[in-house]
Parts: structure tokens; sequence; C-alpha cells
């Protein structure tokens, strides 16, 4: 006898096989804004591959089956080597083919290219977002190696901006492709780099290019299979940066030794380990003393990144649960035309909206190293983005799992997996308070900063009574800023920014209603139902 217990109906379907870009309208319209409207195509062509199923299936096994760290061989001699799924490799060949990791300094790439990058990178991140940490600490230190990299050395410089992914234990010259990684942070110090203890001696003679004996730890090693690492060490002069190969030029292995894997709350495809350096060999990059210097100089772009990075993730979680959203029906009508969830999944839509929009322009900003407006711009509003953005995506993914409900909780969904890796990039390269007292020290020290600030919102000047109002307050503030509001203030710099940019380019009803939900100070009110049919359909490509 054949029992039937129910009919399944009424289950949406994943979000599978759509293209991330052309149903993103806010991304392509910036993408052509910004510069970069030639990478549309390619962009269009990628897109509809890192949506397929079978990318977003590579994205959950690299999360499913975490690296491995083997620390010895079968006869007890050291391997310390990392063993990855699969899964990690295929993707790792994608965002390398994509050129996230050198993009920004081809010798004939196109203008821009900056623009295009921080597109690509936010699509990239709705698939998996492991695999944009080796992306974005090669892609910082790249500049670096190329005016610092010793001279026997020379050979790297190549493979570093090449599209390939080769895996082979090999000195960095014979690779066909290769990536870098960052020691920075020791256990007694954190974001305190002042106080490293790890020691760094001469072999020989010392300076720029001369090899060092390095001896300590370092207890955060990102992506300890990269092909060399960045790491601070001192010297008598002071803290100072070097370059560290896993492999030495005869091919032998450096001495560092892997202690342990991170067990992480999220980014759990991507390794990050606590190293011991042996007498370890580096080499000086720049002078002595300069290795602060230095590394910060890195650290703007990859705290950019971290901002693209989590914007891509809320992207994808608002996809997904308008997807559902479309699909669920509740009292006879779709989950989507109830009243209150319109609401909600239109007022995720003008958040992301915004975001877009600044993200962006900052991006060109990154762009124009000789413009000193542009350089102003991107030193102030990268530490704000980074703090604001980072940080709103814990409950922006929160709402999205609350569109899908109990399903939404369940790790069958791309959302759980989301939600633990939004902290990362809060935390990484610097926390929210890290942030804003770097904001409050541009303001106080980088010159041009208030004139590029009164040229940015001046041009605006007029166009909305709530943007007018919050910068004449702001700028009041901004003589003399009190540490304990350093978070207000610069929350109040992202938000106005984000709506100059609303204001100069978006369409009025959507410029006028993000300034109402984010710059008015009775707070967020219900959207005009013309807005929400808008927002709606830009956030689905139409």
């Amino acid at each position: 006898m054949t029992w039937t217990t129910h009919t399944v109906f009424n289950q949406p379907h994943p979000l599978s096989n759509s293209n991330l870009f052309l149903s993103d309208t806010p991304l392509g319209e910036a993408l052509s804004r910004e510069g970069a409207g030639w990478d549309r195509e390619w962009l269009a062509s990628v897109s509809q591959q890192l949506g397929s199923a079978e990318s977003l299936e590579l994205g959950r096994l690299a999360n499913a089956e975490p690296p491995e760290l083997l620390r010895y061989d079968a006869r007890g001699e050291r391997l310390d080597e990392v063993r990855f799924h699969p899964a990690w490799h295929l993707l790792m060949q994608g965002v390398c083919a994509s050129r996230l990791h050198n993009l920004s300094w081809q010798p004939t790439v196109r203008e821009q290219a900056t623009v295009a990058r921080a597109a690509r990178f936010i699509l990239h991140a709705q698939v998996e977002a492991g695999t944009l940490c080796p992306m974005t600490m090669t892609h910082a230190a790249i500049p670096l190696l190329q005016r610092w990299l010793p001279a026997r050395f020379e050979g790297w410089l190549d493979p570093l901006l090449s599209d390939r992914y080769d895996t082979h234990a090999q000195p960095g010259d014979q690779k066909r492709g290769l990536l870098i990684g960052m020691g920075m942070t020791e256990k007694q110090g954190g974001s305190d780099l002042l106080i490293s203890t790890t020691r760094a001696e001469p072999l020989a003679a010392r300076g720029p290019g001369e090899a060092y004996r390095l001896t300590g730890h370092k207890w955060f090693f990102s992506v300890p299979q990269s092909d060399a690492h960045l790491v601070l060490a001192q010297t008598p002069a002071g803290l100072s940066c070097f370059f560290l190969p896993r492999l030495l030029p005869d091919g032998t292995r450096n001495a560092i030794q892997l202690e342990q894997l991170k067990a992480k709350l999220g980014n759990r495809s991507n390794a990050s380990g606590e190293v011991e350096f042996r007498d370890a060999t580096g080499w000086l990059l720049g002078e002595e003393g300069e290795g602060v210097r230095l590394i910060l100089k890195m650290a703007g772009m990859t705290r950019f990144d971290c901002a693209l990075g989590s914007h891509g993730q809320m992207r994808r979680a608002f996809s997904v649960a308008l997807w559902h959203a479309h699909q669920r029906q509740v009292m006879g009508k779709s989950l989507l035309e109830q009243p209150l969830m319109r609401q909600v999944l239109a007022r995720q839509a003008l958040q992301l909206e915004g975001q877009t929009a600044l993200l962006m322009r900052l991006a060109r900003a990154w762009s124009q190293p000789a413009n000193a407006h542009e350089v102003a711009f991107a030193r102030l509003m990268t530490p704000a983005a980074k703090y604001q953005i980072c940080k709103a995506g814990m409950p922006f993914v929160a709402e999205s799992m609350e569109v899908l409900g109990g399903i939404g909780y369940c790790e069958a969904s791309e959302l759980p997996r989301l939600y633990r890796d939004m902290p990362v990039n809060s935390i990484w390269e610097g926390s929210g308070n890290v942030m804003c007292l770097d904001v409050l020290r541009v303001l106080a020290r980088h010159g041009g900063v208030m004139t590029m600030l009164n040229q940015e919102f001046e041009a605006v000047k007029g166009s909305n009574r709530h943007f007018d109002a919050r910068w004449r307050q702001l700028r009041l503030k901004l003589r003399q800023v009190p540490e304990e509001q350093a978070r207000e203030v610069t929350r109040a710099l992202l938000q106005l920014a984000t709506g100059a940019q609303l204001l100069k380019y978006a369409e009025p009803p959507l410029a006028d209603a993000w300034c109402q939900q984010w710059l008015d100070p009775r707070g967020l009110r219900p959207l005009d139902p013309v807005v929400t049919e808008r927002l709606l359909a830009r956030a689905c490509g139409r």
C-alpha cells in the first residue's frame, strides 16, 4: 500500500542560473558613469557563469570542506602545507582569470581599471568570499613590490601580473602565476603593530634589498600557502617590512613553521594560519624603520576591498530574498505584493543603490593618484566606507534571512554562510573604532580635505533640504571632533558623500527618498509606492 502524506507546493526554487551583472541596474549605471563602460561585455559574460548553479555549488563546497593543515609527511619530515578541496582551486582559477589581484597594475590597462576591478570584485563576492582574501592582498602588495622588490626577485614581476593560478611548489620566477599574503599581527598587539616582538638581523649588509634573519611569530598569517608574505619585524631603526618567500631562490623551504589553522566563525574556505619564524630569511623592503608607513599604503586598498566584499555579499543576500518573495504565496498573493514586505525589500534596494554609487565613485578616486582632490576623497572615505558598509552587512543579511523564514536559517540556504562571513570584513584590516579614529586623523592632518568636502557637497547644495541641513550641522562639528564622537562623525560623512552622489546622478525621486531615509533626523518613514516600484524593478535589472 502506498502512502502519500502531502504534496510539496508553494516552495520557491533557489536562485541560480541568473546573470549577476545584468540583473543589477545600479551597478551597470555606475560602471559607465565612472568611466569603465568598456568592461560591460566582459562583465555580462562572466556574470552568467558566476550566477550558475555550478559556481554556487563550488562556493558551498569550498566552505563545507575547509582547508587542512599538513604539518608532516608519512616519514615525519616537516611539510607545513595546506590542502584544499578541489572546489577552492576551481574558484581560484576564476578569480585569477578575472584579474582581481592585478587588473589595476597591468601595463596596457585601459583607463579607470580600478572601477572595472571594483565591479568584478562585487560580483565574485556574491559567489564565494574566501577566495577574495588572496586577491586583495596580492593587489595591494604589487605596487610596493614593483618599487622595492630586490633585484634577485625581478623574475617574479611578470607572473605577479599573470591571469594564471599556479599551485606548484616552485620558486616564484619558475611559476606562471603568484600570490602574496601578509603577516602583521602578533598575540600581544593586534592592531598595535608597534609592539611587535619579531626581530630581524642582517645576514651581511643592511639596507633595502638585503637579506635578514627573522625570529618570532605571527598570530594571523593570512593565506599561508601564498608564494611570499609581507611581514613586519623589529630592526635597530624600528619596525620594518620584509619580503618572505615560501621557497628560497635555491628551492629549499624557508624556515616558516605553520603551528595551526584558525577555526573561524566564517570565511571557512580561506586558510588563516599561526606561524613561527625560526631563522627565516626575508629581504628588506624600503628602509629600516619604514615598515608601518609602507604597510599603511597597502591598508587603504585592502580596506576598500573589505567594503566592496561586504557590499557584494549584501547584494547576494538581497537577491536571494527578492527571488523568494517573488515566488512565495501568502493569503492569495505573492509575498512581494504584501505592503509591509514591499517596504522592507524596497528599503534594502535603496540602501544598495546608495552603496553602489558611493563605492564606484570611490573606485574612481583610487584610480587617480596624481589628483589631489581625488586622493583626499579616497583617503577620507575609504575608512568611512569600511566602517559603515561592513558594519551594516550583518543586520542586512539577517533581514534577508527573515524574508525566507525558517528555511533561510537552515544550512541548505546560502544565507547562513553569508551571515557568518559578514563580521570578518568589519574586523580585518582594522575594526570599527580603528577606522573611525583614522577618519579623525585624516580630518586633522590631511591638507585639503575640507576643501574637498566643500567642493563635493556644495555641488549639490539646494537639491535636498535634508542634505543641506545635515551638512550645515556636520560642518560645525568638523572644526574639532572629540574622540567619543568619532563614530557619529564617520557615519555622517559617509552618508553625505552617498547622498551627494545620488543627488548628482540618480533619478530625483530615488535620491530624495534616500536622503529622507538616512539624512532626516526623524528617521525611517514609509517609501512612496511609485518609488518602491521603481527600486524593485531596478534591483531586478529593469
